[in-house]
């Protein structure tokens, strides 16, 4: 990959690379604007290679600088990408100088870039990064519960348009990794009575949670959810769940899920091409987001994500345009007007 150009194709400010040995630091930072403000960093801890975590920092904080920018939200998108250390930094004094070492080295990027918690990572290391940097957010939030409450309304706005009822009572969803996240929007799923089918790269977690709901729930190999015949197909994964390649095998009409950047922009045009809508995961899944910077209840951050996909998805009826772009020029149009402000004095 050829950063710079990657960058400048995106439109990145900063990407910063941050490393400890000692705590088993080793971090991508990327800041894809300030524009609206500081930039908010979904922190993030999984088991990366070098070149994944790069692409994930810039697509990821890219997703949040547009789910700020459409929800109303004074800040930019930013992403911090943990590369998991050999140490598992899973006991206690471990776990705790890791995140104090990230606190400590994110000073350097001063009131431009504010941590929040996204996979991986929870609102306790969080405040341990909190110990060394003021420039922190959600301590106090279940961040993956709002999430899915907010993804699970925004469905329903969607289905509305494009489903033609907003009842998900026996509408079959497909959703693809049931982490706390995922789970928590099956639930809802089934409650209202929706047909699950539910897939995880670690097939025991989705098993796990088809005997919780019981029944209308079925399981089915990861590499095998995208040739589901359903109504819905929501990706709650941890990114690129959709490949280019990948489009043709779909069977659903709606594409709505909480997880970032599901689709690259050359599979967001190839699902576009096959008909298929697509709520792209900057307008559905900022319940989260917009809970941390706010200190709204779940309930009115949901809503809130419910009133952006509904106008999104009936400005998009009304103009005969797709509903990813709406959500997109939309986003883009806000950071353009409140960027072209003079600066306070």
């Amino acid at each position: 990959m050829l950063i710079f150009e990657e960058m400048q194709a995106r439109g990145h400010e900063q990407l910063t690379v941050l490393h400890h040995a000692p705590s088993g630091l080793r971090a991508v930072v990327a800041v894809h604007s300030t524009v609206l403000g500081p930039a908010i960093a979904g922190c993030r801890l999984r088991p990366y290679d070098e070149e994944r975590a790069l692409r994930d920092a810039l697509a990821m904080s890219e997703s949040i600088t547009l789910k700020a920018a459409l929800a109303g939200l004074n800040y930019g998108g930013g992403a911090c990408i943990l590369m998991a250390p050999e140490n598992g930094a899973e006991e206690g004094h471990l776990r705790e100088a890791l995140f104090r070492s990230l606190g400590r080295q994110m000073r350097g990027l001063g009131d431009r870039v504010v941590l929040t918690e996204d996979a991986g990572v929870t609102g306790q290391d969080i405040s341990f990064v909190a110990q060394e940097t003021a420039s922190v957010l959600g301590m106090n939030t279940d961040t993956p519960t709002v999430t899915a409450y907010g993804v699970y309304r925004g469905l329903k706005a969607a289905a509305r348009t494009v489903l033609g009822s907003e009842s998900l009572r026996g509408v079959r969803v497909a959703v693809l990794g049931v982490g706390s996240l995922g789970a928590a929007l099956c639930g809802h799923l089934h409650r209202e009575g929706a047909r699950l089918t539910v897939a995880d790269e670690r097939p025991g977690r989705a098993q796990a949670l088809a005997e919780e709901l019981q029944d209308r729930v079925t399981v089915v190999a990861a590499d095998d959810l995208l040739d589901t015949p359903c109504d819905v197909l929501s990706p709650c994964g941890f990114g690129h769940s959709i490949r280019y390649d990948d489009v043709e095998r779909l069977q659903c009409k709606l594409i709505a899920g909480g997880e970032h950047h599901p689709l690259s922009r050359r599979g967001e045009q190839a699902v576009k091409e096959a008909g298929i809508a697509y709520v792209p995961d900057y307008a559905i899944n900022a319940a989260g987001l917009i809970a941390v910077a706010t200190g709204v209840s779940a309930e009115a951050a949901a809503e809130r994500v419910y009133q952006t996909v509904s106008q999104v998805c009936t400005l998009a009826q009304q103009n005969n345009k797709p509903i990813h772009l709406v959500a997109r020029r939309l986003a883009e149009r806000r950071i353009e007007l409140i960027g072209s402000l003079a600066r306070p004095l």
